[in-house]
């Protein structure tokens, strides 16, 4: 028996081309690319934010907050937060994904549930 990722079907297109083909799979990957670019970008940014501003700003970021804590503890511990909250944000739309995702396979199946019934009628 062939492996399913290997599967041809009478036109001798592979679960891949037919998967590749379908527009809930180009979808797919527009909507996560539609999230990981734009978060991966902003992490990036926020993230090297504090280095670049205590080199270029440290008057600024040695301003007192509460006691000895300054603007550049602060930033460094948001950094925590910010990566906890894009997590969180990941794992909702990932649950988007995942039901994008449930749609491709199920129409790949009834594709070749489709062609199986072909083959029995012949």
């Amino acid at each position: 028996m062939t492996a399913p990722h290997k599967q041809k079907d009478p036109k001798g297109m592979s679960d891949w081309d037919i998967v590749a083909q379908n527009a809930e799979f180009k979808d797919l990957l527009a909507a996560k690319v539609r999230f990981i670019v734009p978060a991966t970008i902003f992490f990036v940014v926020y993230y090297f934010a504090l280095p670049v501003l205590v080199g270029y700003a440290p008057k600024f970021m040695s301003t007192p907050i509460a006691g000895p804590v300054n603007i550049a503890y602060v930033f460094a511990l948001s950094q925590f937060f910010v990566a906890w909250a894009i997590a969180f944000a990941y794992m909702r739309a990932a649950d988007r994904f995942d039901k994008m995702g449930k749609n491709v396979l199920d129409h790949l199946a009834r594709r070749r549930a489709a062609e199986g019934q072909n083959k029995e009628a012949r």
